[in-house]
């Protein structure tokens, strides 16, 4: 028991909180895959068209997505997620559509490392509602 004066006890949460964000790590790799495998058919009525690197580039990129929602429970998921966003980003060289669903998807990513940061200052200061008596 914690006195006024004294800080509560570190008390793990009864629930595992980063099982929630692993899923929402994964449902966001997959709806990215999704919308760069719909990438290829738009890009290719847009302009010139699109050519064969361009199409492995895009199908590769996407297929990698899908196979790291697999491993979101390890300590480098979000290393790689981020990465795959650079990746998206340098397919700028592709067809500037393309860059451009890089930012806005980095942007999101951006917004997963905050609330990464959250959740882990909220099990350390007990805040979460399996932590609380």
């Amino acid at each position: 028991m914690s006195t006024p004066d004294q800080p509560a006890a570190f008390k793990p949460p009864a629930n595992d909180p980063w099982k929630g964000f692993r899923g929402v790590c994964s449902g966001t790799l997959i709806l990215e895959s999704i919308v760069v495998f719909l990438a290829i058919p738009a890009i290719a009525k847009l302009g010139e068209g699109v050519g064969a690197g361009a199409v492995v580039y895009l199908v590769v990129l996407g297929v990698v997505m899908i196979l790291a929602c697999g491993v979101q429970s390890r300590p480098w998921a979000m290393g790689l997620n981020l990465g795959l966003q650079v990746a998206l980003i340098a397919g700028w060289f592709v067809h500037p559509a393309v860059g451009a669903m890089g930012l806005l998807f980095a942007a999101v990513w951006v917004y997963m490392l905050y609330l990464r940061k959250d959740i882990q200052a909220r099990i350390e200061r007990g805040l979460l509602p399996g932590q609380r008596d």
